[in-house]
């Protein structure tokens, strides 16, 4: 499948890959220096391929508290957003998203690529029973702006009967324009806005902002950048065997109330009584070398964990990566690459947020 905006990827001479069933650019000229674009400066992203469902009904809201870990109800303004695990009885995440409310009973989820299938169908077999309405909005195109100067540039070429409620918008927070969303939310660590609208105005959008000097950036450095930002990844990080407790999503589950029954709860409770949890950490490589997916991990001869993201860190110009451990006081360890041991140093993510490093180099 190719989104609204492939022909501009061509031009400007992306290099495409397959990516959930979906044309993507990889990269246009140069990785690094869109990754630093969006750090330093600001850089825009085509995530059309990740699907907008509106959620609308008497039964929404019901709805969702029963299907996601954290509780819409927290959502009192109209608006506002909030990241959340969708889980399995066994309490393996089933996806990772937004939700936003946008009334009193419609709200807008933005799901995965690569899970919008089977979170269709299990949305649509858990939805029996609620009065909701579920509308896949295929028509929309999606851009991401990021980066310090991504608000102030944005606004400059965002329909002026939008602007003002734009820059008013707190962070975690959305604004409806008819078909257009804009949300002040984002994937790399850095301000900026994700602005959801419709497919035949998604070119004339993408060029305002090349007009004003925001770097087109691929899926090579948003994967960079969500890294440094100690952002889970579905399919790495975290999947259906995996709960939000081992992903270290344990702040994206509302416990409270009790008697709130969502999808998975039993398990998660169980799971927390047990208090065996693996540690999800941040690991940064001390000398030279490359971090990959999966690389074991060692104190001594005893296996501690793996490596489930790992890459270069651009920003700190050194090899990084997310974890998941069993030892509870680790603090470094060894990563074994190609036969070889090599020290590594445990540390919470983010490594990088808002442009500055959060860790001891």
């Amino acid at each position: 499948m190719k989104t609204s905006l492939y022909s501009r990827h061509l031009a400007l001479g992306g290099r495409m890959v397959g990516f959930a069933g979906w044309r993507m650019p990889i990269q246009y000229a140069s990785q690094l220096a869109e990754h630093h674009a969006v750090r330093q400066d600001a850089g825009m992203f085509d995530v059309s391929h990740m699907l907008a469902l509106d959620v609308e009904g008497a039964g929404a809201t019901d709805f969702l508290r029963k299907l996601l870990a954290n509780d819409v109800a927290r959502l009192s303004d109209h608006g506002k957003a909030l990241y959340s695990c969708m889980c399995n009885p066994g309490g393996g995440v089933v996806d990772d998203l937004i939700v936003y409310r946008l009334a009193d009973d419609r709200y807008r989820m933005v799901l995965n690529a690569g899970c919008a299938e089977k979170d269709l169908e299990w949305l649509e077999t858990h939805g029996v029973g609620f009065s909701i309405n579920l509308t896949s909005r295929r028509d929309l195109s999606m851009i991401a702006v990021q980066g310090p100067n991504a608000r102030a540039k944005a606004l400059e070429v965002l329909p002026a009967d939008f602007r003002h409620a734009s820059e008013a918008l707190k962070p975690f927070h959305a604004a409806e324009f008819g078909d257009w969303l804009i949300a002040r939310t984002g994937y790399t660590g850095e301000d900026g806005f994700e602005v959801t609208l419709p497919n035949d105005a998604a070119e004339s959008l993408w060029q305002a902002l090349l007009d004003v000097a925001v770097a087109p950036c691929g899926l090579g450095a948003r994967d960079t950048l969500r890294l440094e930002a100690g952002m889970n990844l579905y399919g790495q990080d975290m999947d259906e065997e995996t709960s939000p407790l081992a992903a270290g999503l344990a702040w994206t589950i509302a416990w409270q109330p009790e008697d709130r029954q969502f999808i998975g709860r039993p398990a998660l409770e169980e799971q927390r009584q047990l208090g065996d949890n693996p540690r999800f950490v941040g690991v940064l490589l001390e000398g030279r070398g490359v971090l990959r997916n999966h690389l074991p991990l060692f104190v001594g001869d005893q296996p501690i964990g793996e490596i489930t993201s790992g890459g270069f860190s651009p920003t700190l110009n050194r090899a990084i990566g997310l974890a998941r451990v069993g030892d509870p006081a680790a603090q470094a360890c060894e990563v074994e690459i190609r036969g070889k041991r090599l020290a590594v140093r445990l540390a919470p993510p983010p490594f990088v947020r808002n442009g500055k490093p959060r860790i001891d180099l």
